[in-house]
C-alpha cells in the first residue's frame, strides 16, 4: 500500500465502528490508514442536554458538539479526514471543510425499543405513555402522530440508552436509528425482540413515509479540508455515489431551511425510474409553535441535480407562507 492517511473519529463503540468500515474500505482500494480516537464536547458532557450546549458563555451551536474537535484536528493536519454520522454534521460547514465522499447507506428508518411486548406497533396509541429521545425531530413526530403522548430527554451512547430504558420505572420506551443498533450487532432487521445483557426488549421498525428519519439518518461521511487533494482523491475511490446524491439534497434542504439541531425536520429520499430520477419528502415543524401542523411536500427530480430538488422543497414552502 502506497498511501497512507489518518482517520479522526469520535471515540464511541458506534463510531470506531464506522471508522473501521471506512479502514476497511480504503484497505480494499490499496489504500492503508490509521485511526486516531478524538473527544468531542458531546463525548465529555453525556450529563447536558443537546439544546444545552448553546447555551452559557462558550456556547457550541448546532451540531458542532460532535464535529468541532474533529475540525480543530483537520485545520492542526492531525488527521487527513473525520469519519461523521452525518446526521451529526452542521448543515453548514466552514469555508475550509468539505464533506467529499460517503460509505454506502445503512437503512433509514427509526426503531421503536420497549420491554412491553406489542407497544409501538400503532403510534397514534401511545396516549399518556413515556417515550425517551434525544431528538427533537421523533419527539415532534410523537407528538404529532399521538398528541397525548409523553416525551422526554435521554443522553449516552446507544447501549446505556438501552439500559436506562431497560431499568427506568418510568419511561416505556425509547427511540433509535436501526443504522446504529444494527452496526453494533444488538439488532438484526426484522426481529421482533432480542436479548440484551439478560432482558428481552421488542422492537419495531417505523415506516419511513409514516416517521420520517433524520437528513442523512444511516450516512457514514468523511469530511476533510478543501485543499487536502491527496485525501480526497484517496476517498472518491470508496464514495457510494447513490448515497452522496441523496444526502446532498437532504442536506442542501437543511441549508435553505438554515436548519440546526433544535430543528424538528424529517427528510426522506429515494430512487424512481432505475435511479434515474430521485424522489424528496419532507415534515418541518415550526420550532415555536408546538401545535402547528407541519410544513409536508413531496418532489421529484433528475438524480444528477439534488440539489434541485431542495429548491423546489424551499420554493413550495415559500409559497405556503406567501
Amino acid at each position: 500500500m502506497s498511501q497512507s492517511l489518518i482517520l479522526g473519529t469520535r471515540g464511541s463503540e458506534l463510531a470506531l465502528v464506522q471508522a473501521n468500515l471506512t479502514r476497511d474500505a480504503l484497505a480494499a482500494a490499496g489504500i492503508d490508514c490509521r485511526i486516531e480516537v478524538i473527544r468531542t464536547i458531546g463525548d465529555k458532557r453525556p450529563d447536558l442536554k443537546l439544546s444545552e450546549f448553546s447555551q452559557g458563555e462558550n456556547p457550541v451551536v448546532d451540531k458542532g458538539i460532535f464535529t468541532k474537535e474533529l475540525e480543530e484536528a483537520l485545520l492542526k493536519r492531525e488527521i487527513d479526514f473525520a469519519v461523521h454520522s452525518l446526521k451529526d454534521v452542521p448543515t453548514e460547514l466552514g469555508p475550509e471543510f468539505e464533506i467529499c465522499a460517503t460509505l454506502p447507506r445503512a437503512d433509514i428508518a427509526d426503531v421503536f425499543l420497549t420491554t412491553q411486548e406489542g407497544l409501538g406497533k400503532d403510534l397514534t396509541l401511545l396516549d399518556s405513555r413515556v417515550i425517551a429521545t434525544s431528538a427533537v425531530r421523533r419527539a415532534r413526530q410523537l407528538q404529532w402522530l399521538c398528541p397525548g403522548v409523553k416525551v422526554v430527554d435521554i443522553r449516552g451512547n446507544v447501549p446505556t440508552r438501552i439500559r436506562k430504558m431497560i431499568a427506568s420505572e418510568e419511561w416505556d420506551a425509547i427511540l433509535l436509528a436501526r443504522a446504529g443498533i444494527e452496526r453494533l450487532g444488538i439488532y438484526s432487521p426484522g426481529e421482533a425482540h432480542f436479548d440484551f445483557e439478560g432482558s428481552t426488549v421488542f422492537a419495531c421498525e417505523l415506516d419511513t413515509r409514516v416517521f420520517l428519519p433524520a437528513a442523512g439518518q444511516g450516512a457514514v461521511g468523511m469530511e476533510i479540508l478543501k485543499d487536502n487533494d491527496a485525501a480526497r482523491a484517496a476517498l472518491a475511490k470508496i464514495n457510494d455515489a447513490p448515497t452522496f446524491c441523496r444526502v446532498s439534497a437532504e442536506r442542501a434542504f437543511l441549508g435553505l431551511l438554515k436548519a440546526g439541531c433544535q430543528t424538528p425536520v424529517g427528510a426522506h429520499t429515494w430512487f424512481e425510474d432505475d435511479g434515474a430520477t430521485l424522489a424528496m419528502a419532507v415534515r418541518v415543524f415550526d420550532e415555536a409553535t408546538p401545535n402547528a401542523e407541519p410544513f409536508v411536500a413531496e418532489v421529484r427530480g433528475a438524480s444528477c441535480s439534488p440539489e434541485a430538488l431542495a429548491e423546489q422543497l424551499m420554493q413550495l414552502k415559500n409559497d405556503q407562507l406567501s
